[in-house]
Formats: C-alpha cells, sequence, structure tokens
C-alpha cells in the first residue's frame, strides 16, 4: 500500500513537472513566432515561468532576441534535475549522464511538438466554428501555428476553400515525434513516462 502510494506520489509530481516543462516550451515558442507578447495569455505564461527563467536570465542574458535561451536551458535543467531526483527517490541510483542528457534534449523536444499538436486542433476547429475570432486565445494559437504553416503553404497552396497544410504539419509532427523522439528515447535507455510521453 505504502509503495502504491509512493509511486502515485512520484507519478503527480512527474506529471507537475511535465506540465511546467510544457509552460516552458510555450514561452519559449510564443516568442520564437514573435506572438503578442502584450496578450493577457502570453503574460500569464511569462509569469508562471518567470520564477524558473530568471534564474537563467543571469548567466544567459535577458530576454531579447527570437530565440530565448534562458527559457531553453531553464526547462533542460529541470527536467534533468527531476530525472535523477526520481531516480534517486525509488532507490535505482544516478542513470547514465549521457542518457540523462538525451532524455532531456527528448522531453523538450515532447514537449514542443505536443504543444504545436494541440495548437493544430484548436486551429482547425477554429477555422470551421469560428473563422474570424477575435479571442486572445485564438489569436494566440494562429499566431503560434503560423510560422510552421507559412512555409508548408508556399509549396502547397490553399485549394479553393480547402487549406491542406495542416495534414501535411500533423504528418511531418506525427514523423518527428516517432521517428527523432522516439529514437532519442531509446538512446538515453530511460523509460519514456519519466520523460513525458
Amino acid at each position: 500500500m505504502g509503495s502504491q502510494l509512493g509511486s502515485a506520489g512520484l507519478m503527480l509530481v512527474n506529471s507537475l513537472i511535465n506540465i511546467y516543462l510544457f509552460l516552458l516550451m510555450l514561452r519559449f515558442l510564443l516568442q520564437a513566432s514573435r506572438a503578442d507578447y502584450y496578450n493577457p495569455l502570453s503574460q500569464s505564461v511569462v509569469k508562471i515561468t518567470q520564477p524558473v527563467v530568471g534564474l537563467f536570465q543571469g548567466f544567459l542574458g535577458p530576454v531579447g532576441g527570437r530565440f530565448d535561451l534562458a527559457t531553453l536551458a531553464a526547462g533542460f535543467v529541470l527536467k534533468v534535475v527531476s530525472m535523477v531526483a526520481i531516480f534517486m527517490v525509488i532507490g535505482v541510483g544516478m542513470p547514465p549522464i549521457a542518457g540523462l542528457l538525451i532524455a532531456g534534449v527528448a522531453a523538450i523536444a515532447n514537449a514542443i511538438l505536443k504543444i504545436y499538436f494541440f495548437a493544430m486542433i484548436v486551429m482547425i476547429i477554429l477555422s470551421w466554428v469560428a473563422p474570424n475570432a477575435s479571442h486572445p486565445g485564438a489569436l494566440l494559437v494562429m499566431q503560434l501555428v503560423e510560422p510552421i504553416m507559412a512555409p508548408v503553404r508556399k509549396v502547397i497552396p490553399p485549394l479553393g476553400m480547402i487549406d491542406l497544410s495542416p495534414i501535411v504539419v500533423f504528418i511531418a509532427i506525427n514523423l518527428v515525434d516517432g521517428l527523432v523522439v522516439g529514437s532519442l528515447i531509446r538512446a538515453a535507455g530511460i523509460s519514456g513516462a519519466l520523460v513525458g510521453l
């Protein structure tokens, strides 16, 4: 009973860390896609993640350019440290450093792909139900996915009212997730559940 409670507690902690990693990567992608910083949802993500990102801004520099290295580093370190802590708590000991580093990269890649996956679903639903929505959430989703949609639209322009680019992006997300992230997880030798898959 005690061990079941303990493992349930570890699963909960791991899930909370994965949600926070998701928010950190959302902050990273919002800045990379130059989404509206003053959007209320952007501001919420920044406020929630700033305590951790602030620790890294001291030596990686303040947020400025398109790619926020402090946020990326914060997500990577948070995930690696949490995996080490979980391994120590369950009594397995320290996993190989190389495996941890690879698992950290896999966790970040997985979080980014999940964000794009869910944003694409929301964008598709919005295009059917409310194509001209002006809600802050809808605007943010559009700004987030546009940088990955625009290059695909150049290659595959919309056919009248039908835009095939979301299908191509979905297939690409699934391929990268299956091939790249899957390979990283296997190379790391660490359970996919711990990484966040």
